[in-house]
């Protein structure tokens, strides 16, 4: 087991992973910038660094300065955490080359699946079902063209190493596809340095349905079931639940052990999550994030298992402890990320936290690193707080969420907190039927 860990991150996610290894006798380091030099994580550390002034390019995705303080802290491995270095192939091998264990998948798996046309390319080969559209990169507008006719429009151009939207555009017609195309090519050189994109049918009504992985040394993998992340804002999910209202059981053993199969065939090790789109029966691979998930902590209500502990375990070579047989599913949970942004206009609220109280109770959690007098820094993702309920049912999971959220009390900054009273009040989202295009529609009329 690991004597010490270096934490390569901040906020709630860094906090969590320091939980999870003061409970395993491990201890830690945290690296900070000099904006986060009263954040809770680096309060809890046994030691910390400061690794760079607030921007993130100079302190947290500064290679040299998070390797150094690993150096002269003595760590034996780096837990990259969620966002930053986590999905960074090179920063892994650095890692690796400077003797130092990485707590994350083979810097080749986040290499092919960071790509997602390497993605999509390596998961059909092991029988995965993919979205129709490009074989590969799209390099004209005329083979753009010609994809249109062949899969159908509306449809959808992706940057190839994309994410968060970031350079996806949709084409209704033919007349609309060659702006639709070169918009999508310029955002993704400016976000990504790689104006490669691909294609795919654009779907109607999808849900975005992702499972849980966790792979070991030893060629072992297990499932954890799936999560519904359909409510989403800008291709950013708001709220998750698991399990998700709208498959059964034949449905989800059955991707569930699809996506373990095909990470199993691949040799990923790690936990890692395969995303898909949902619609009428069917299950259309979309990408895989070869990292921690912000909403694994639904997964872990509902099966009771730490998956943090585990990730660090497999790190150190141990075999799985669980088999699948081992894993069950009990009750719902539902998480809600809570921002510092105004609730309707979206737009960011840094400043000091003046008071502070958590809710509490059966099937509560919280991850958050704020406390009273904290100051939420502008320099980072808005994202303060999870708000995580569980409940035997989903009906007593969605009352226990509405009584968490009224007494959930941050103040001297704008929270998103009075955003998700509302979302979990509407008829379509107590009855669990949305999709990944619900929350924004709703938005346009509501707010």
């Amino acid at each position: 087991m690991f004597e010490k860990v270096l934490i390569a991150n901040r906020g709630e996610i860094a906090l969590r992973i320091h939980r999870a290894c003061r409970e395993m006798g491990i201890k830690t380091v945290a690296v900070h910038s000099t904006a986060d030099a009263d954040a809770m994580h680096v309060r809890l550390a046994d030691e910390s660094v400061c690794i760079g002034p607030p921007s993130s390019k100079e302190s947290y995705l500064n290679i040299p300065a998070i390797l150094s303080a690993a150096t002269i802290t003595g760590a034996d491995a780096i837990h990259p955490g969620i966002g930053f270095m986590s999905e960074n192939a090179q920063f892994a091998e650095m890692v690796i080359e400077h003797g130092f264990a990485w707590i994350g998948p083979t810097p080749e798996h986040i290499r092919i699946m960071g790509d997602k046309v390497t993605a999509k390319k390596t998961v059909i080969a092991h029988g995965l079902p993919c979205v129709p559209g490009s074989d590969g990169p799209v390099n004209s507008v005329e083979e753009a063209f010609a994809i249109g006719e062949t899969a159908g429009y509306p449809i959808l151009i992706k940057a190839a190493a994309g994410g968060g939207g970031k350079g996806m555009k949709v084409a209704w017609s033919k007349d609309e596809l060659k702006e639709a195309y070169q918009l999508a090519r310029g955002e993704a050189r400016a976000a990504f340095g790689n104006d490669q994109v691909y294609i795919e049918k654009y779907l109607a009504n999808p849900r975005h349905i992702e499972i849980q992985l966790l792979g070991d040394h030893h060629g072992n993998v297990v499932h954890f079931g799936e999560r519904d992340c359909s409510l989403q804002r800008r291709h950013q999910k708001v709220v998750e639940e698991a399990p998700s209202p709208a498959l059964n059981a034949e449905e989800r053993e059955k991707i569930g052990a699809l996506a373990a199969r095909t990470a199993k065939l691949i040799g990923y090790r790690g936990v890692g999550t395969m995303e898909f789109l949902y619609e009428d029966g069917q299950f259309f691979f979309i990408e895989m994030n070869t990292r921690l998930q912000i909403e694994h902590t639904i997964t872990e209500m509902i099966t009771g298992v730490d998956l943090v502990r585990e990730q660090i375990r497999v790190a150190t070579g141990a075999p799985l402890g669980i088999t699948q047989k081992d894993i069950k599913f009990n009750g719902h949970s539902i998480e809600c990320r809570i921002n510092a942004e105004h609730p309707e206009t979206f737009v960011p609220s840094p400043g000091q936290v003046k008071q502070y109280h958590a809710p509490g109770g059966l099937g509560v959690r919280v991850d958050s690193a704020l406390y009273d007098g904290y100051r939420v820094p502008s320099h980072y993702d808005s994202m303060i707080a999870k708000l995580i309920v569980h409940g035997n049912s989903r009906n007593e999971c969605l009352m226990r969420l509405r009584r968490a959220l009224e007494e959930f009390v941050i103040e001297g900054i704008d929270t998103s907190i009075p955003l998700h009273q509302k979302i979990i009040s509407e008829p379509d989202f107590i009855n669990g039927d949305y999709d990944i295009r619900w929350l924004e529609e709703w938005m346009k009329k509501k707010l």
